[in-house]
């Protein structure tokens, strides 16, 4: 099984940083941001792993990552086809480098405590379909939210930034796919702010019943904001812990 890491985008919310340096290379705790998703992979025992950027960013992650043998991984690099398109997009340029294997997505600013082998080991107990990871959160406006059938432990649908949420959970930037995830992406449409979004794909596999979920247990960030760029990096040094959050 193969990984992939988007790591696109323009980063404005971390802005004056991003206008010199790609989101993902900031540092959270000790190291760069892009580190923490590749270390989460080969935890769980993936090593072969796909970082997708933009063309100005490409040079500085092969300059600061390599090939990936100080990491014992194998990285290997691609560039996003339209800039600004949309994680769907970005993830279509992973289709040569999957062929037709299950693989696990990871947006690059997704920062998390859980290991991932018992999730990935459920996926591929799974026929076919897809899986997603939610997380419990207070502030449901800013996410995709699901409507859960609790009793098959499916996605019914998912709803964007919701003003009436169907559930307490959001759809985490870490997704396992099958191969008919590059179908979905090529059956959908820009949406009003022109962006293939990943929501519109993951809805499909729900309509066919097959978007499986598993809840994480630890502490999750996305550490796309100043905010929660520096809350990541408490969780990562010790200094803050889950329950801080729930109390």
């Amino acid at each position: 099984m193969k990984g992939v890491i988007l790591a696109g985008g323009t980063g404005s919310r971390l802005c004056p940083f991003t206008r010199v340096i790609n989101k993902h290379l900031l540092p959270v705790g000790p190291l760069p941001m892009i580190y923490w998703p590749i270390l989460s992979l080969r935890e769980a025992g993936i090593n072969e792993i796909l970082i997708i950027t933009n063309k100005n960013h490409i040079n500085a992650f092969m300059k600061i990552l390599g090939d990936g043998k100080e990491l014992n991984v194998k990285l290997f690099y691609e560039i996003q086809r339209k800039e600004g398109a949309g994680i769907a997009d970005s993830l279509m340029c992973a289709k040569s480098f999957i062929d037709e294997e299950k693989f696990i997505a990871i947006l690059g600013d997704n920062i998390f405590e859980d290991v991932l082998t018992p999730y990935i080991q459920e996926f591929l107990k799974q026929e076919k379909g897809a899986r997603v990871l939610l997380k419990k959160v207070k502030d449901l406006s800013r996410y995709g939210v699901p409507q859960l059938d609790d009793e098959e432990k499916m996605i019914k649908c998912i709803i964007e930034k919701p003003v009436h949420p169907p559930s307490a959970y959001c759809v985490t930037g870490i997704y396992l796919y099958d191969k008919r995830v590059f179908q979905f992406i090529k059956a959908i449409h820009p949406s009003i702010r022109n962006e293939f979004e990943i929501t519109d794909v993951n809805n499909l596999y729900a309509m066919e019943n097959e978007l499986h979920y598993d809840i994480l247990q630890g502490w999750w960030v996305d550490a796309g904001t100043h905010e929660s760029l520096y809350k990541a990096s408490q969780y990562v040094n010790g200094e803050k812990s889950v329950e801080d959050d729930i109390n």
